[in-house]
């Protein structure tokens, strides 16, 4: 265990392809870890090949980590970060209850700071005829509107038309609904980025994404669609599952799904990576660690730090 009073969930981040899910478990199996998925598609069913669910990732020194927040929902579902929130706040408990430590690792930069940052977030449906109701109103409308619910402290619900109809959206949903007071548990996270330098990225996202096509990616998309999730609902999910989707429904050639494929996934990474520095920019502290380097090397860097 690591020095629980400074730290008590260590968090593995980086971009796509930079090795992290092998890394996180081998540093679970060094210090009894448990890993709680932070990834906004690994949570779906039978979509395994598209989000890179690497199950043998899990597997070190031929014993299994234990792992969390994955295959919890059925293709079609619309999982949001609201709903990541809550689940890993029933999961993290029981990490610690166990005597473990809890690990969180993906790419997905929202839902890790939904839960170290302990986002306040609220699970309020939306309101289409209110909605209706407001399009038409500008800006300085909306903000008279909302201040009939409440006094306006600042202007951060209202510096565009979008934010404005959401926030009323929200007033009005509380005008017959209790608000939600739940405290959330402090999070005291230790950061650690996955180190992968641009060059050697974009050739183990291209080598990647061929071998995936290669052990069956299209056939688990047709596979989707045969069990009657909509075309749509696939482009919903992005990337391999859009352009795949769109690639058998007959609206890009072979050859152009793999070319768009493949560039979309390179500004993917380069987004996850602009979506760290913006974290950076505002104060966290993540250290970065190569992730070429030997796992093992990995983990004596990553528990130098735990420790400090």
């Amino acid at each position: 265990m690591g020095n629980t009073e400074n730290y008590n969930l260590i968090v593995i981040l980086g971009p796509t392809a930079s090795g992290k899910t092998k890394l996180a478990s081998t540093l679970a199996d060094a210090i009894g870890g448990e890993i709680i998925s932070a990834d906004s598609r690994q949570v779906y069913k039978k979509m395994d090949i598209g989000t890179g669910k690497d199950y043998d990732d899990y597997i070190v020194n031929g014993k299994a980590v234990p792992f969390h927040l994955t295959d919890i929902h059925e293709p079609g579902y619309k999982y949001n970060v609201y709903e990541f929130q809550k689940d890993f706040f029933r999961v993290f408990p029981e990490i610690k209850q166990r005597g473990n430590t809890p690990i969180l690792c993906g790419g997905t930069g929202m839902y890790i700071e939904a839960v170290t940052k302990g986002y306040k977030l609220i699970s309020v449906p939306v309101n289409q005829a209110l909605r209706d109701s407001l399009k038409n109103k500008g800006l300085h409308e909306l903000e008279q509107v909302l201040s009939t619910y409440r006094k306006l402290h600042n202007k951060t619900d209202t510096d565009t038309i979008k934010r404005a109809i959401r926030a009323i959206e929200i007033e009005e949903y509380y005008l017959n609904n209790p608000r939600d007071k739940n405290e959330l548990p402090q999070i005291l996270p230790l950061y650690i980025g996955v180190s992968i330098d641009r060059e050697t990225r974009r050739e183990k996202i291209t080598r990647r994404l061929l071998k995936r096509l290669s052990e069956g990616m299209i056939e688990e998309v047709k596979n989707l669609l045969s069990m009657g999730i909509e075309p749509e609902d696939l482009i919903y999910y992005g990337l391999e599952y859009k352009y795949i989707t769109l690639y058998l429904t007959g609206r890009l050639t072979y050859n152009s799904m793999v070319e768009q494929l493949n560039v979309a996934i390179h500004q993917f990474a380069k987004r996850q990576m602009t979506w760290f520095r913006k974290m950076e920019r505002e104060g966290t502290i993540i250290h970065w660690i190569d992730g070429t380097i030997e796992p093992g090397m990995f983990v004596r860097e990553a528990l130098q730090l735990f420790r400090q």
